[in-house]
């Protein structure tokens, strides 16, 4: 079955709006997580660190520069994902319907290609 990554974006204020009641959005999650387990569906799931806790390396110029903290102009972070095997990707839609996401959040569903799509470098 095809796998989908479910990545999860948020702003300033959804992520702000999430954090007001952390508990109960975390209960929701365990119970989402629960849910793909019981059905077969979840390979992974992470949530990430606050962004300014990360750096960014550009590669814009003649060497990669690193900076402290997250993308300068950003609306959408990405906080975390699911990663999902199933069937289609209507199925994926399905199940990201069921996330629980802050007002203002997005989820962005991508297929990950299997081995057999990506292409071979002959040695």
């Amino acid at each position: 079955m095809p796998k989908y990554l479910l990545i999860m974006r948020g702003t300033d204020e959804s992520n702000a709006a999430m954090m007001a009641d952390i508990h109960e959005m975390m209960a929701k999650t365990r119970q989402f997580i629960e849910e793909t387990v019981k059905a077969g569906v979840l390979l992974a799931a992470e949530g990430l660190d606050d962004p300014g806790q990360g750096v960014v390396v550009d590669f814009s110029g003649e060497a990669p520069v690193v900076t402290d903290g997250p993308y300068g102009e950003t609306k959408e972070l990405f906080g975390g994902f699911f990663m999902l095997d199933v069937a289609s990707k209507q199925e994926a839609v399905e199940w990201a319907k069921r996330v629980p996401a802050a007002p203002g959040s997005k989820i962005e569903i991508r297929r990950v290609p299997g081995d057999d799509e990506v292409p071979q470098v002959d040695e």
